[in-house]
């Protein structure tokens, strides 16, 4: 499921009865996450080696995130390296999705 996907609630009808889609804003998206405890992974900017995998705990309008149970998972050797609670800044993050749980 892409990340920013439309789910089932997201359409209303229009003037003319046809069904719209609605825009879902992107902190709208991250805030969904941690309501729900997803756990999601982050593409780092500029390190396709490296991705990052955690909880949200937090975040501000700049797209700062307070991860929580956050594991660093290298792409190739799919090796895990635990480190916790971490704040990532905005300026790092390429992506957001929900990570694959069957990887976790």
């Amino acid at each position: 499921r892409s990340p920013l996907s439309l789910d089932s609630h997201s359409t209303m009808a229009g003037r003319g009865g046809k069904m719209q889609k609605v825009m879902v804003q992107p902190i709208n998206l991250i805030f969904r996450y941690l309501q729900n405890r997803t756990r999601i992974q982050i593409w780092l900017y500029e390190n396709t080696t490296n991705r990052i995998e955690g909880y949200i705990l937090g975040f501000d309008e700049y797209m700062n995130i307070v991860l929580d149970e956050a594991e660093e998972v290298n792409v190739k050797t799919k090796g895990r390296n635990k480190v916790g609670r971490i704040l990532l800044k905005g300026d790092n993050i390429t992506l957001i999705q929900q990570a694959n749980e069957s990887e976790s």
